[in-house]
């Protein structure tokens, strides 16, 4: 069993950045793929970024590359978000998930999900 808690989100104007954190409690931590991904207001939850366990190998969405970024802190059992060059697109609230399935893009490929925090970019 894993929890998982987001935080960092916040209002923020375009061109801006901002660095999401998910502390995970619980255990093996570091032998979970850890995933973002984000739902705005009337869409469906979509992928953002994840970063594989094994060898940090990362995957992005085509809208965030070049902007953001993933990384993971074993030993604090944390994952971080960078997010740099934010558009009011990107507004939403962003999840931290955890999970062992090998399509690191797909929802249903992660057992383990925060409860969610809100980021908005203002134009």
């Amino acid at each position: 069993q894993v929890q998982l808690v987001e935080s960092g989100g916040g209002l923020v104007q375009a061109g801006g950045s901002l660095r999401l954190s998910c502390a995970a409690s619980g255990r093996s931590f570091s032998y979970y793929n850890m995933g973002w991904f984000r739902q705005a207001p009337g869409k469906e939850r979509e992928f953002v970024i994840s970063i594989f366990w094994k060898d940090g190998t990362t995957s992005y969405a085509d809208p965030v590359k070049g902007r953001f970024t993933i990384s993971r802190d074993n030993a604090k059992n944390t994952v971080y978000l960078q997010m740099n060059n934010l558009k009011p697109e990107d507004t939403a609230v962003y999840y931290c998930a955890a999970g062992i399935g090998s399509r690191r893009d797909r929802i249903n490929e992660y057992s383990y999900w925060g409860q969610g925090t809100q980021v908005t970019v203002s134009s």
